[in-house]
């Protein structure tokens, strides 16, 4: 997944992409509100986490004004706001969800699962194509039943696949949802990953086809 980290202390901010990229997910890191419309103007994102107090204004003036334009994109509010009202305002202003600082980067994940299946209209997290199937509360891949070890990227590129069988991806694209614009990647490393990614779901009923000239998609085998 992509995301976009709009937070004007470093310190928390590089532990946060620190630990995304761990888990394989790329992130932009905005440190105020007009880096974050700049990059929204060109890139698109699975989940946004908004601070409150920015340097160039305060996070839910920026909320509204992103509803306002009709973007639908989840946004989890990061306060420091304990207080019911504040959490209340926050949503009702728009915000898909919010956590509490300082907080526990599994709550964090939690959350973003959460406001993933609301936007979705799934009330269960598992997905499944023919016989490929995909757990994301426990990164569970199988194929016919027989679980598959998916590295971390592998895994992102991997979900993009099985939220959209069917669906042609190009180079380009996979490139702007696996990497974060800071990552100095070229669309070559693409085709390993799609390499990598063939050889751990082979077997089964599905395969990712190359369609020639165009990029790449999810389908039965």
């Amino acid at each position: 997944m992509r995301f976009l980290l709009v937070e004007d202390n470093a310190d928390l901010a590089q532990t946060v992409l620190d630990r995304l990229k761990i888990d394989g997910h790329a992130t932009d890191w905005a440190p105020s509100l007009g880096s974050a419309w700049d990059y929204l103007a060109v890139a698109q994102y699975d989940v946004i986490f908004l601070d409150i107090m920015l340097p160039d204004g305060d996070g839910r003036d920026f909320l509204s004004s992103f509803r306002a334009q009709k973007h639908a994109t989840p946004v989890i509010v990061m306060t420091a706001r304990s207080a019911v009202s504040d959490r209340v305002a926050l949503l009702d202003t728009g915000a898909d969800d919010y956590i509490t600082k300082p907080f526990d980067f599994t709550e964090l994940e939690a959350r973003v699962r959460a406001v993933l299946r609301r936007q979705q209209g799934a009330s269960v997290n598992l997905r499944s194509f023919l016989d490929l199937t995909y757990d994301p509360a426990t990164a569970t891949v199988s194929v016919s039943g027989d679980n598959r070890e998916l590295r971390n990227r592998e895994l992102r590129l991997f979900e993009i696949f099985i939220a959209n069988p069917e669906h042609v991806f190009s180079k380009a694209q996979l490139v702007d949802r696996l990497f974060s614009s800071s990552d100095d990647i070229s669309e070559n490393a693409v085709e390993v990953y799609i390499a990598r990614l063939r050889k751990k779901i082979e077997g089964g009923q599905t395969r990712i086809e190359t369609i020639r000239g165009i990029g790449y998609r999810l389908t039965a085998s």
